[in-house]
């Protein structure tokens, strides 16, 4: 009996599985790929909602501090800027933010003079703001020749002035060789490239400094305890709890009251202070579906014209309480 018609028959019956076989998996490919591409496209959609929203929180804030401006003549921590905007429900999702007072804090570009051009070739340091940054690095526990390090990275010459600074010879040396910037510091993450500014020196720092593009002055309304102790060296804890517990949330309506404290009895402060503020920070933060934007806008306040001076998309945990 010829086996060949049965023989064939059985092969064509296993190229047809076969074939089956494939198309089914082309198929499933062809579906979960679809599928993939529609939640990427999805995912896309929901972020730009959400940088959408962010935006829109974002002028929540301007609106809130230009009226603020409008109905008082000081700044403290008991103003509508000063609350957060709570998580609100949008479609799909939610959006919140917060403002915060960047005179709160000291800017260490005031390091340098309010110019910032150089004299022979050497830019101009604030020795009244040297001596306050350096007793802000005392209160905090950090080692005071951060600021040498600090200066030589923002003075306009590339020579090393400074004991402990650094300037290119020192960072040209390091794994990856880059130069110091010799300009004033645009973002607090900057200092990750400076001498000495480790990691866990920027946790304990940044919450008291940041970096403005002009010279600027402390809010005692809204500095943190370590920014006004580091107004004198004779000013102790207990001083500062007590300016602190006076100040309350309503803040001091006049900078005599604050002066005359008996916390600072015989004390003269070598640096200016205000109850005013032009420089805030707003932080947005929104979700849509899984899609999501945070940004940190740096805002100026000014009498005529008000407006946002950078935005960045940050990767901060998003906060909903």
């Amino acid at each position: 009996m010829n086996s060949c018609p049965a023989q064939q028959r059985g092969v064509a019956l296993v190229t047809a599985l076969l074939v089956v076989s494939l198309a089914t998996v082309a198929a499933v490919a062809m579906v979960t790929r679809l599928q993939v591409d529609m939640r990427r496209t999805s995912n896309l959609l929901n972020g730009e909602q959400a940088y959408a929203y962010a935006i829109a929180a974002e002028s929540w804030a301007y609106v809130i501090l230009r009226r603020d401006q409008e109905e008082s003549d000081f700044d403290s921590l008991e103003e509508n800027w000063a609350s957060a905007l709570p998580p609100i429900a949008v479609e799909g999702g939610f959006v919140n933010g917060h403002i915060e007072d960047l005179h709160g804090r000291f800017n260490i570009n005031n390091l340098i003079e309010d110019d910032g051009e150089p004299t022979d070739a050497e830019t101009s340091v604030n020795d009244e703001e040297l001596a306050y940054f350096k007793r802000l690095l005392e209160v905090l526990d950090l080692e005071v020749a951060l600021a040498p390090a600090l200066l030589d990275w923002i003075d306009a010459d590339i020579n090393t002035r400074f004991p402990d600074g650094a300037e290119d010879d020192t960072y040209l040396l390091a794994e990856t060789p880059y130069r110091a910037a010799n300009r004033p510091v645009i973002s607090i993450s900057e200092l990750r490239l400076v001498k000495g500014f480790t990691r866990e020196v920027l946790a304990v720092l940044e919450p008291h400094i940041t970096a403005l593009p002009e010279a600027t002055v402390i809010n005692i309304n809204t500095a943190t305890p370590a920014v006004l102790r580091a107004l004198h060296k004779e000013l102790d804890e207990s001083g500062v709890e007590q300016l602190i517990a006076d100040r309350g949330e309503k803040g001091y309506e006049d900078v005599d009251t604050f002066l005359e404290h008996d916390a600072l009895a015989g004390l003269d402060l070598d640096v200016d202070v205000d109850n005013t503020s032009d420089w805030f920070k707003v932080l947005t933060a929104t979700r849509v579906g899984r899609g999501q934007a945070q940004l940190e806008s740096l805002f100026r306040r000014g009498i005529e014209r008000s407006q946002i001076i950078s935005r960045v998309r940050t990767r901060r945990p998003i906060t909903t309480n």
